[in-house]
């Protein structure tokens, strides 16, 4: 049992290993993605997921975050938070 601790410490330490080497892209909306989504992950999530989503899936993501998980994210920063992750961070077709 202790060693499944010790595993599940180095593991959480890992997740955010290197997330000061984070930097999003400049750009109205900037602070409130940071300031919202690295409450409960790392940055990086953002990066990884660039690829995949477009505006409707950046829209569904942040609400799934908001109502699946409970992110404390204010209802009128939704579209705000939405419009920077698609416009810096949305799939590129």
């Amino acid at each position: 049992m202790k060693r499944l601790f010790v595993f599940m410490g180095v593991l959480s330490a890992l997740s955010f290993a290197g997330e000061e080497n984070v930097k999003l892209k400049s750009g109205e909306g900037k602070a409130l993605v940071e300031a919202n989504c690295s409450v409960c992950h790392s940055l990086d999530y953002i990066q990884m997921n660039s690829p995949f989503l477009d505006r409707k899936g950046w829209e569904m993501e942040v609400n799934k975050m908001i109502k699946a998980f409970g992110a404390p994210v204010k209802q009128e920063d939704v579209p705000k938070i939405v419009e920077y992750l698609t416009k810096y961070y949305g799939k590129k077709e």
